[in-house]
């Protein structure tokens, strides 16, 4: 064991070093902002849940960003299609961190009864890093909180001296897909090249190696 992981070890009984975690972790869980989006139905129980009679003000997320430079939650709610995944990307990386994502219906899950369409996506946690699912077609509001609720609960129990936003190396950005004929994610090109390669040039080669 090395000298940093013998000070590990000791802090994590540190009462300070507890408290200041729990601190940190309320301030963050009670001023969590969504970014303002919908792709479909589910955008509308998402309203829902905003109005005064579910009322997710209570937690502090009141304040919906236009924009995802002040935003620390995105909720993909509804239908993700090939066509606007590359933004919901490009919306991502352009979120500060820490940052955190909600998967809102069956839809943004896995496809739901448009799974398998020629221009649907089967899950937006094909492309990106999704901390809560939260099902139905389309989850009521009261879903949705349940749904805030165990992201809070998730914050809460965090370190942030583990945290991947408070280390020194910088955090990769997630590769924008390519919208062509199909969407093309760039992290599979290699695996991409291995299985489309021309298959007369594959046997020159086995020809040219036995040779």
């Amino acid at each position: 064991m090395t000298e940093d992981e013998k000070m590990q070890e000791e802090l994590k009984g540190n009462v300070f070093i507890t408290t200041l975690n729990k601190v940190y972790n309320w301030g963050r869980r009670g001023s969590m902002w969504p970014m303002s989006f919908g792709l479909a139905c589910c955008a509308i129980e998402m309203i829902g849940a905003a109005a005064s009679r579910f009322d997710f003000s209570r937690f502090g997320m009141e304040i919906m960003r236009a924009t995802p430079r002040q935003a620390d939650l995105m909720i993909v709610a509804g239908t993700v299609t090939k066509k606007m995944v590359p933004q919901i990307v490009r919306l991502y990386n352009q979120m500060a961190e820490p940052k955190y994502v909600l998967a809102m219906g069956v839809c943004a899950i896995s496809g739901g009864p448009f799974k398998e369409g020629y221009n649907v996506v089967s899950g937006i946690d094909k492309f990106l890093p999704v901390d809560v699912f939260v099902p139905g077609c389309p989850p009521r509001p009261e879903a949705l909180i349940q749904g805030f609720m165990l992201l809070h609960e998730k914050v809460m129990n965090e370190d942030f001296r583990r945290a991947r936003w408070y280390r020194k190396e910088p955090i990769p950005e997630i590769p924008v897909p390519l919208h062509g004929p199909d969407l093309v994610d760039v992290r599979q090109t290699e695996e991409i090249k291995e299985h489309t390669t021309d298959p007369l040039q594959a046997e020159a080669k086995v020809v040219g190696e036995k040779a």
